[in-house]
């Protein structure tokens, strides 16, 4: 069992250890940081969006903007979209599950705003159609993708596409690159 264990712990950490390495990868965090601080700065939203286990992921990286991360500091304006049920549930009955985003990015966002679609495949419908909301919306899209990137590879502005297949591990990268983007942005805001 404790090989088993190691072998898991050692596969994780070698994903990472293509992250440190891949300079484009590196390049397309630090461009992020950037985005984000700059659609803060600019009294901008950043929301995100996921399905499953990225559902849970957008939800704890929105909260580390609109609580905190390291800092105590004023909240930043920033929600994953698929809090809301009774919107969720309705949209997803009366039209279609794939629009639950588009729809209220529709409603909600504005020019400059930033959208952190989380899937690890790249291909959840929901969140392709919300990338393409974007464009029309003139919405900065980051995608956290696996390795292939899929069909969000061509919607994202910026693509963090973790070198893996493995979902588990492509899902813990996601995270540990979400808070590199969480930190680094508290820092850049508010010192």
């Amino acid at each position: 069992m404790q090989t088993k264990i190691n072998s898991i712990i050692n596969a994780s950490i070698q994903v990472k250890q293509q992250i440190i390495e891949d300079g484009v990868l590196a390049a397309a965090i630090e461009k992020s940081v950037a985005v984000i601080t700059n659609a803060f700065n600019n009294g901008n939203s950043v929301y995100f969006a996921g399905n499953g286990g990225s559902a849970a992921d957008a939800q704890h990286l929105a909260a580390e903007f609109s609580g905190r991360f390291y800092k105590d500091r004023k909240a930043l304006p920033s929600e994953a979209l698929h809090c809301n049920t009774s919107y969720l549930t309705a949209v997803a009955n009366d039209y279609s599950y794939d629009v639950i985003y588009s729809r209220l990015l529709e409603g909600l966002a504005k020019p400059g705003d930033v959208l952190v679609g989380i899937s690890t495949s790249g291909n959840s419908g929901n969140i392709v159609k919300a990338f393409e909301k974007c464009k029309e919306l003139k919405v900065i899209t980051i995608g956290f993708t696996g390795l292939a990137g899929g069909k969000m590879k061509d919607l994202s502005d910026y693509l963090i596409n973790v070198p893996s297949s493995d979902t588990p591990r492509i899902q813990e990268s996601h995270i540990l690159v979400g808070h590199i983007i969480c930190e680094l942005v508290e820092k850049n805001i508010f010192g």
